[in-house]
């Protein structure tokens, strides 16, 4: 598989996000599935695995640990901090919080290396900026991290560029996670650029957008009624009718480049720059091989301006995240 410079580490140039075997898109398989899904990715060449302390309030990173502590030496492990479930009320229940204070990334860092079984995490990221806590103060704390030998490097997700200046300002950033696809562009405005400028990578979270890429989701109506895509703009029932007609142009271009339209978006990405990682997820066997495939693909220039044509800011309709949802990321817009 072609590789990727992700700070120190050089990696698979896709990896896998391990978000859905334990949240997010309705009830996540059973964990007997998501270890295979992840020991057959590492059979396949990923070398890179991402998780995080919210998702599935740290059911996730239990996973992942178990299932890879055997192989901790074959694989680049990132995990997430400052956004992580918090029991508020006292009562057991645990309610999502974005918390960048040092003291909250270094409790949730600290939980981590526990659930994941490591003594060191290789990447983390702050996985939302607390807008209370100058970023400065968070990646102060991911620094000290470093320091004291819990972390190798350190990274952010969803902020503009000018945040990944003050960052980088404190302690080299490896990388900025961030939702980029076809059908999310924002990247481009600004942070595609100031990762290469810097040294950093790119790493592409949500690459066939949350699905709609694979040509495979048609009823939106018929998601389960737990999955995060209901809560999202661009896949409300009137919305998605519109983006739904942008598929069958998008179909054809992968057809005639003799790919699906899954492996077209991954190829796509892979095809922008070589700082940019993409970062895929799914609890299927079958498209966990379909999807790593897209490594293999080569697509001409008039193929690549041809996609990106017909799935843009312009064409997709609705925003990518709710109004709330918006207010908690500090990406551009268009």
């Amino acid at each position: 598989m072609q590789q990727r410079q992700i700070g120190p580490f050089n990696v698979s140039a896709l990896a896998l996000g391990c978000m859905s075997l334990s949240y997010a898109y309705g009830v996540p398989p059973a964990p007997e599935h998501g270890e295979r899904v992840l020991l057959s990715a590492l059979d396949a060449g990923v070398t890179m695995f991402d998780t995080a302390a919210l998702y599935g309030f740290g059911a996730n990173e239990t996973l992942v640990g178990r299932v890879l502590k055997a192989h901790r030496s074959r694989i680049t492990l990132a995990s997430k901090g400052g956004m992580a479930g918090v029991d508020l009320a006292g009562d057991g229940k645990l309610v999502r919080v974005i918390d960048g204070r040092p003291e909250a990334i270094r409790r949730d860092c600290e939980a981590s290396l526990r659930r994941l079984g490591t003594d060191v995490i290789d990447l983390y990221y702050l996985h939302r900026w607390d807008k209370k806590v100058p970023v400065e103060d968070s990646v102060g704390e991911l620094s000290r991290l470093v320091e004291r030998g819990h972390v190798r490097a350190i990274g952010l997700s969803e902020v503009s560029a000018a945040t990944v200046r003050k960052a980088h300002a404190v302690h080299p950033i490896a990388a900025v996670q961030t939702e980029y696809s076809l059908w999310t562009r924002n990247p481009e405005i600004a942070v595609l650029d100031t990762c290469k400028e810097i040294g950093a990578a790119f790493v592409a979270f949500s690459p066939v957008a949350r699905g709609f890429l694979t040509g495979k989701l048609r009823d939106v109506k018929a998601l389960d009624a737990k999955d995060i895509r209901h809560g999202m703009p661009r896949f409300e029932p009137a919305n998605y009718a519109g983006n739904l007609k942008l598929l069958p142009a998008y179909e054809a271009v992968a057809h005639e480049a003799g790919c699906t339209p899954a492996q077209l978006a991954l190829a796509w990405l892979l095809h922008k720059a070589p700082h940019i990682a993409p970062l895929f997820g799914t609890t299927s066997l079958e498209h966990l091989a379909e999807n790593l495939a897209a490594a293999d693909i080569r697509l001409s220039p008039a193929t690549l301006a041809k996609v990106e044509s017909l799935i843009n800011q312009q064409t997709v309709v609705g925003n990518r995240y709710s109004e709330q949802s918006n207010r908690e990321v500090d990406t551009e817009v268009f």
